[in-house]
């Protein structure tokens, strides 16, 4: 973590056994994951209100004891602490604008919804101008755990918002990390996990086609395509150690290497017409790194050719401790 991150990761309280009764959380949005945040708070003994823009979503929710409002007005008003999991932030906007201030004294938003850092920036500027007290976050684990000891979720905004919520969203379960006062640092995060798994996810995909095209069974490859992927977890830290140091060691292998390797891989995904965009990305940042002087350094360097179109340092890159992100579609 930077300087800036001001609590370190930890695990959140035992929502079993709260030292205060459980605060009124309403849930707005009531997709896969707001399903199964509401469910969390029911379980972990919170009043539970829920609202959804279009009715009938809310499942089960209901016979365990959830409200269902009949408007977003009501549902702000019903909860001490307000969580919103909709598709993306036009939508929390299109959501909020019409809750008068009013509504929102003695409460607490935090948003879950995925999108890019600075639609979370202007997103707290929003709330901060309408008297709202705003926290952004970022859920890095797939529906089915949320409510275990396996939920990851990043925080980012106000220090004092974050604290005020914390105890109440120890039922969302795992592990929370605080990022520190910039709203963006937790989408941020995200966004940079979420770049890794769907690049890797397509990877996964091209490769399959590639040998189903050459005549390889994808039961034959899967066992071998596994040992790549442990490879993958090996790199990134070291990744991130050279990254940090601006020392970039070629002993392993070098970006003029893997040039010529993405070459190849080019030419025999091209034979059997399978498309070669990300191939082709991936060749022009080698030879951008090589046309610098930089062909004899360690892969990591590509990362600064990337930032930028042009080799530069890198200056207090992080990674975070949370190690599974996962590709989120479960938004209303």
């Amino acid at each position: 973590m930077t300087s800036s991150t001001q609590d370190t990761t930890r695990p959140y309280p035992d929502p079993s056994a709260p030292s205060t009764p459980p605060a009124p959380v309403t849930v707005l949005g009531l997709g896969p994951m707001g399903r199964a945040l509401a469910s969390a708070f029911l379980a972990a003994g919170h009043p539970v209100t829920v609202w959804n823009r279009t009715p009938g979503r809310a499942g089960d929710l209901p016979d365990r004891g959830a409200a269902v409002a009949g408007s977003v007005a009501d549902a702000v008003g019903a909860g001490r602490v307000v969580v919103v999991c909709l598709r993306d932030y036009d939508a929390v906007r299109a959501v909020l604008e019409p809750v008068a201030p009013t509504r929102w004294e003695g409460r607490l938003l935090t948003n879950l919804t995925s999108g890019e850092p600075a639609r979370a920036r202007s997103m707290a500027d929003w709330a901060t101008a309408h008297g709202i007290r705003y926290l952004d976050g970022a859920i890095l684990t797939p529906t089915q755990v949320v409510g275990t000891a396996a939920t990851a979720v990043l925080y980012s905004g106000a220090h004092e918002v974050h604290e005020a919520v914390r105890d109440t969203m120890a039922a969302v379960g795992g592990t929370g990390t605080y990022l520190g006062a910039d709203p963006g640092r937790a989408a941020a995060y995200e966004v940079a996990l979420l770049d890794l798994f769907t690049t890797s996810v397509y990877g996964v995909a091209h490769s399959f086609a590639l040998a189903s095209a050459e005549g390889i069974a994808p039961d034959d490859l899967a066992p071998f395509a596994i040992g790549i992927s442990g490879l993958l977890s090996e790199m990134i830290p070291r990744f991130a150690g050279q990254l940090r140091t601006g020392d970039y060691p070629g002993e392993r292998s070098t970006i003029a290497s893997a040039a010529t390797t993405i070459t190849h891989l080019i030419d025999a995904a091209t034979a059997h017409g399978l498309e070669v965009g990300a191939l082709t990305a991936a060749k022009g940042a080698a030879d951008r790194a090589v046309a610098a002087g930089h062909g004899g350094d360690g892969l990591p360097r590509l990362a600064t050719v990337l930032r930028t179109g042009k080799p530069l340092g890198y200056q207090g890159l992080t990674c975070p401790n949370n190690e599974q992100p996962f590709l989120r579609t479960e938004r209303e």
